[in-house]
């Protein structure tokens, strides 16, 4: 089964649908959003993404991210990957969103205008082995550090988010 993505232009109006793997190809702004969950100790949760995933395969990132469906509200859409890909779930407040463009060595570019949520649980994530690798809780400042001396370990949204709003 085919996913789509949608379209949007930089003030989030909708444009229409394309194929997600047709718009990474093209770099076409779409709508997408980033989930960070942090513990009562203020740690983050990290996810490094699945070796077989399309892009960004291995590399360490929040706690999901993904696309809103057509007709599917952004907060509903992050609500339900973190529940596929996590295993969590949680109240999710939104932070900010930011519009980026990163371009893969697959030929493939991610063009999104990025909603963050944040919400906070203490639970033991119950990871969906197709999209993430393995996973562990941070202090943001261990997170810079990491960073700083491992860039290429990191997703390029998620080195983004970092430096941006935390």
């Amino acid at each position: 089964m085919k996913e789509y993505v949608v379209l949007v232009d930089e003030n989030d109006v909708e444009l229409g649908l394309m194929e997600k793997m047709e718009a990474h190809e093209k770099g076409v702004l779409h709508r997408a959003f980033s989930v960070f969950i942090f513990n009562t100790l203020g740690e983050m949760l990290l996810q490094q993404r699945a070796l077989s995933k399309y892009h960004s395969g291995g590399l360490w990132t929040n706690a999901c991210c993904s696309h809103p469906r057509a007709g599917e509200a952004v907060e509903m859409a992050a609500n339900r990957r973190l529940m596929e890909e996590m295993g969590l779930s949680t109240a999710l407040t939104l932070k900010t969103s930011f519009i980026y463009k990163a371009s893969f060595d697959n030929a493939l570019t991610e063009h999104e205008l990025d909603y963050i949520f944040i919400g906070t649980s203490d639970a033991t994530p119950q990871i969906n082995t197709e999209e993430v690798e393995t996973f562990k809780w941070m202090r943001l400042e261990d997170i810079h550090v990491g960073i700083n001396l491992n860039p290429d370990n990191y997703t390029a949204w998620f080195k983004i988010a970092m430096e941006r709003f935390f």
